[in-house]
């Protein structure tokens, strides 16, 4: 029988239980500066990984 080392299901749930505290009592507004900022966020992360990829 095979062991389990890693279980995708469980961290999808406690990644979105974070998400549910962190954004527990903010306002409709509130909440979509955290997915606006999320986003932008990754989006200049890929820049910056695509640029060193380039560089390589």
């Amino acid at each position: 029988m095979k062991t389990k080392t890693f279980d995708a299901v469980r961290m999808k749930r406690q990644g979105a239980e974070r998400v549910m505290k962190h954004l527990e009592g903010k306002s409709p507004q509130e909440q979509l500066e955290y997915w606006q900022k999320g986003t932008d966020d990754l989006r200049k992360l890929q820049r910056r990984l695509r640029e060193t990829a380039r560089r390589s």
